[in-house]
């Protein structure tokens, strides 16, 4: 859990840009991004594919929603706050 990545605008960025950011958290640990596949059924090639679709970057934010300790994780190792990353999952959904 010691793994930071730092947005540039901390709370500034935007709502894919963190999202984006949330998803590198995900990914960053095998044992993360394993539960986040088998969970979710989304593959690899998928996450790839959907990196710049809003309705995909919102379902990656409500799975964060889903353990409250991976949400203040995620947010906390991307320099911001639960609760804007909730914001963004639900710009995300009024974008998709």
């Amino acid at each position: 859990m010691g793994d930071t990545i730092r947005s540039n605008g901390g709370e500034s960025g935007d709502a894919a840009t963190l999202a984006l950011l949330a998803l590198g958290w995900l990914l960053s640990d095998a044992d993360r991004a394993s539960r986040l596949l088998a969970l979710t059924g989304m593959t690899a090639d998928g996450l790839r594919k959907g990196a710049d679709n809003p309705r995909m970057l919102a379902e990656i934010i409500r799975y964060l929603e889903g353990c409250e300790r991976d949400l203040v994780a995620a947010a906390e190792s991307v320099g911001t706050t639960p609760a804007s990353l909730v914001n963004a999952r639900i710009e995300l959904e009024r974008q998709s």
